[in-house]
């Protein structure tokens, strides 16, 4: 009778636990009677295994929290291992400075730091800069001797195309577009370019980041101006230091075919006197991105190493807008992760976009520089201003007699350049441009 009174009392304390929501009374409840070894009632039954099934829960709750963290902590030490291998990998492919041979072409060239940002050039690698000089006369000579046959027309045509690219004079922007345009190029600003372009891949080499194997995508690329200045790089190299192999891929786009057409016949003839070939693969891509964006759409994505646009920044407000909506497009699908953006401005021509005058005022040269990068939507690597005449303002009517004095010339473009163009004054290699890397914020 005892027994069945205290089993009666225990069942009504546990029923009476569970109506109240006593779980913690419950739970103790159950196990003095599990216990005790008295055998349990349905509802003790039924709640055990709700027990049991909670706790099965939660051990499986913190198995699966477990895993994440183990595989998280697991994604984290591959991701580190990849960042290693690749920052290894990437050191492995670049050209490493050589301070001798740095300071071998800084001598030759005389270049001056006069601050942070400002670099003075009045010199140049004569016998490389003569021997292309010389090379590239004699072919544009041969070229217009073929169209020689009729002399009136061809100095017609020749003055259209001069009157055409001479427009940059008045801030407005050339066609390019005209039979002889090319030739005018290469007997007007082809060379300057090239030794800019020169200078712009040594700045580049000299910062460590010119790789062995380059992927370049050249952006209104002309008769591919920016290859040249870097082909001529290497044979300073090859010249002066024994340098790892190297292999140039270099896709131009440029609208123009005859820039192209141009550009790669003098190559060829350049390449064919040259000791050391440069391992190069060219690819020329005529086609007009800024008028029909989907061009673009057929670039191989996350490729180049660098991005390059040299001098080609439209005066007109409209159009350069247009031509910054194709660029922004350009970087974000095309460029490598961890690759550069290559900018080559003239200087006035950048200070014009935003109305303001090229002075001596380093602040609002670092504003204009920024304001042009975030149009851009880049981030700065760094910036030199690569001037002849050590000055940020233009020294006009004085720079003739300075350049005579201080400049290196064209002395062999100079009889071509007064018999085609009718310039009177003497040819020299100048500088007067921005030379900018960035990369994607």
């Amino acid at each position: 009778m005892i027994d069945f009174i205290d089993r009666w009392w225990r069942n009504y304390q546990f029923s009476n636990a569970l109506k109240q929501g006593n779980i913690h009374l419950a739970e103790r409840l159950l196990r003095n009677k599990q216990n005790s070894g008295t055998r349990l009632t349905w509802l003790e039954k039924i709640f055990r295994d709700q027990l049991c099934l909670e706790q099965a829960n939660r051990e499986s709750r913190q198995e699966v929290l477990t895993l994440q963290q183990q595989l998280q902590q697991a994604f984290q030490r591959l991701k580190d291992t990849e960042n290693k291998y690749r920052f290894h990998e990437t050191q492995s492919y670049r050209l490493q400075p050589d301070f001798q041979l740095i300071g071998s072409i800084s001598d030759q060239f005389k270049l001056i730091q006069h601050d942070e940002y400002k670099l003075q050039c009045t010199g140049i690698d004569r016998h490389l800069f003569d021997e292309f000089e010389f090379t590239l006369v004699e072919y544009l000579k041969q070229e217009l001797e073929k169209k020689s046959t009729v002399q009136l027309q061809l100095k017609k045509a020749i003055k259209a195309a001069y009157n055409d690219i001479d427009t940059l004079k008045n801030g407005k922007d050339p066609n390019y577009n005209l039979d002889l345009t090319p030739h005018v190029y290469f007997i007007k600003y082809f060379l300057n370019n090239v030794y800019g372009a020169y200078l712009a891949w040594f700045l580049v080499y000299k910062s460590g980041l010119l790789p062995t194997k380059i992927n370049i995508l050249d952006i209104a690329a002309g008769p591919a101006t920016m290859a040249y200045g870097l082909s001529m790089l290497l044979q300073s190299f090859d010249s002066l230091l024994q340098i790892p192999q190297t292999h140039i891929c270099y896709h131009s786009l440029e609208k123009q075919a005859s820039f192209q057409h141009r550009g790669l016949q003098f190559w060829r003839r350049y390449m064919e006197i040259l000791p050391i070939v440069t391992n190069s693969y060219f690819r020329f891509d005529t086609t007009d991105i800024f008028s029909d964006i989907e061009n673009t759409q057929r670039l191989p994505q996350d490729f180049f190493d660098f991005i390059v646009i040299s001098h080609c920044f439209f005066s007109d407000p409209a159009q350069r807008l247009q031509s910054y909506r194709v660029f922004k497009n350009i970087f974000s699908t095309c460029l490598k992760p961890g690759g550069y953006v290559l900018l080559i401005v003239q200087g006035r021509k950048l200070f014009n976009f935003y109305d303001l005058p090229q002075i001596e005022d380093i602040p609002q040269e670092l504003k204009t520089i920024a304001r042009f990068l975030e149009d851009l939507e880049l981030s700065l690597e760094w910036y030199n201003y690569a001037t002849s005449t050590g000055k940020r303002t233009p020294i006009k009517s004085e720079f003739a007699k300075f350049a005579t004095e201080n400049l290196p010339a064209q002395k062999h473009m100079l009889n071509l350049a007064q018999k085609y163009l009718g310039i009177k004054h003497n040819l020299n290699y100048v500088l007067d441009d921005y030379i900018i890397l960035a990369k994607k914020p």
